[in-house]
């Protein structure tokens, strides 16, 4: 059974091309000379192939692209894909990062501990390929598990992706990162498997429910498999909640963020907060909501209060902070609780927020990573402290970072101003004091992100940092389309709301009907 557009499974395609690309780089010595090039090519391919979907796509016609082929008649698993508005925007999030990733990344890639040499006694060429390949590889094999994850609507699928995303990322922040990259992998992987263990234990029960059968784990066969069950939908949402939460993050279990952005290259943090944690907010909306209305109904005002007190304990922390890395980390943790507040605190106005937000945000935290990562690649130091008046050495990286932190405050015309308007007018809708705590968080924004501009890009400049060179014409053109994506959802979200209306009109319908 597969409905596609112009007969062409497009979601499988998305998926595969970039697997296959990062296979041939990985296995093909001859290759690896050039894998930044064709990195690079695959993934505006990729990216091309995503636009070219989009014409065919009804914004309000449901799941659509839909492909289904047996996988594991066993256990009644599928690979079963399809997308509706969120899922649209959140893959073309994905394939329009990764190209500028790889760009920005061009050179990121080094020997460590000044490289190993050839026989002549200069740098061995080779094993430098052979590692920029590496990276470039577990990036290919990443955007494809992000186009997986937001199209699979088979829960097996989808908790097999789930979990299949933390090799390239613990590899990409083990291998490729900073001095104490090793510790922060492993924590990373740690919190990771646990939340997926967690998870585990409620795909089992879940399929115990069905009975097996074919397609028996499909989203929409399993919408009803607790109906009526309230304490089976209860203990199986938390364990999917466990997982999401650590994924989204939110505290208490947030604690491996800010370990892994200050080690991971920025490229890779970019992707980690702009697309990756995103999956923890994307499948309590696809997957929580759907499977368990009527738990997620009486869970909800809990989950409410730990997105506020995310959004209050990460803004505090955020301004503490001495690592420019570790800052942006905390930042997002203040910023995940303003979409988690938006999807559980019941109104259409706050869930179309939620969803805008999480484009909005990937886009203006990708741009910050990226800015601070070239600044650190100058100044060798993370460290607010190691710099001071950059704004007059650095002038187009100043402007970048601060159009960059303008978005992430949500300053009007700026990509962060209607998702968040959205969130805490839907907010105050639902419950006044829910709405007040979230502005607090507005408040904090604007002190980290204008207190580190102060900190490091006004005063007098340092005189060993006097000399740094400016972004040069690579660097320049990786940041155009992200600086071009923020001013186009702050001056025109029409066309991404009108994607994503319908769908926050189903979901928030559900949260509304159980209630």
């Amino acid at each position: 059974m597969t409905s596609t557009l112009a007969g062409l499974p497009w979601l499988s395609l998305l998926v595969a091309l970039p697997l296959v690309a990062a296979a041939v780089i990985w296995l093909v010595p001859g290759v690896q000379k050039i894998a930044r090039p064709l990195g690079l090519v695959v993934s505006v391919l990729v990216l091309a192939a995503a636009v070219a979907m989009v014409p065919g796509f009804d914004a309000g016609g449901g799941y659509q692209l839909t492909e289904t082929y047996s996988w594991i008649p066993a256990i009644g698993a599928s690979w079963a894909v399809g997308i509706n508005g969120l899922g649209l925007v959140m893959i073309l999030l994905s394939v329009a990062l990764v190209p500028i990733v790889l760009a920005a990344a061009w050179n990121e890639v080094v020997l460590p501990g000044g490289g190993a040499t050839a026989a002549d006694g200069e740098p061995d060429t080779r094993a430098l390929d052979r590692r920029r390949a590496g990276y470039v590889a577990l990036v290919l094999a990443l955007e494809a598990m992000m186009i997986a994850i937001f199209a699979v609507r088979d829960l097996f699928a989808f908790y097999v992706v789930f979990e299949a995303m933390l090799i390239p990322v613990y590899f990409m922040i083990g291998v490729f990162g900073g001095a104490n990259r090793r510790p922060a992998a492993m924590k990373f992987l740690l919190y990771s498997l646990a939340g997926g263990l967690v998870m585990l234990a409620g795909v089992i029960y879940l399929l115990a429910q069905t009975g097996g059968g074919e397609q028996a784990l499909l989203l929409d066969n399993l919408a009803g498999a607790l109906e009526g069950n309230y304490t089976a939908q209860l203990w199986v949402l938390i364990s999917f909640l466990v997982a999401f939460a650590i994924k989204a993050p939110m505290v208490p279990v947030h604690t491996w963020l800010p370990d892994a952005a200050e080690q991971a290259p920025p490229g890779t943090s970019a992707l980690l907060v702009g697309v990756l944690d995103k999956v923890g907010t994307f499948a309590m909306i696809a997957i929580c909501l759907p499977l368990f209305p009527e738990a997620i109904a009486n869970v909800a005002p809990y989950l409410v209060v730990l997105a506020i007190i995310s959004i209050i304990y990460g803004g505090i922390v955020a301004i503490g902070q001495k690592d420019v890395m570790r800052l942006i980390a905390f930042t997002s943790v203040s910023h995940f609780g303003l979409i988690v507040l938006g999807i559980f605190v019941g109104t259409q106005t706050a869930m179309v927020g939620s969803m805008i937000y999480m484009v909005a945000h990937g886009v203006s935290t990708a741009a910050l990573f990226l800015a601070a990562g070239f600044l650190a690649q100058r100044g060798g130091s993370q460290q607010l402290s190691a710099y001071s008046g950059m704004q007059r050495v650095v002038p187009v990286l100043a402007g970048v970072f601060l159009i960059s932190g303008l978005a992430t405050l949500a300053l009007p015309g700026l990509s962060g101003f209607v998702p968040e308007y959205l969130v805490l007018l839907g907010s105050f809708e639902a419950s006044p004091a829910a709405g007040v705590f979230a502005v607090i968080g507005v408040v904090l924004s604007a002190l980290y992100i204008l207190l580190a501009y102060q900190r490091i890009f006004t005063g007098p400049v340092a005189t060993d940092r006097s000399n740094l060179p400016d972004l040069d014409g690579r660097e320049r053109w990786t940041m155009v389309p992200l600086v071009v994506a923020m001013l186009a959802l702050g001056f025109f979200p029409a066309p991404v709301l009108d994607v994503l209306t319908p769908a926050a009109d189903q979901f928030a319908a559900i949260l509304g009907s159980a209630s």
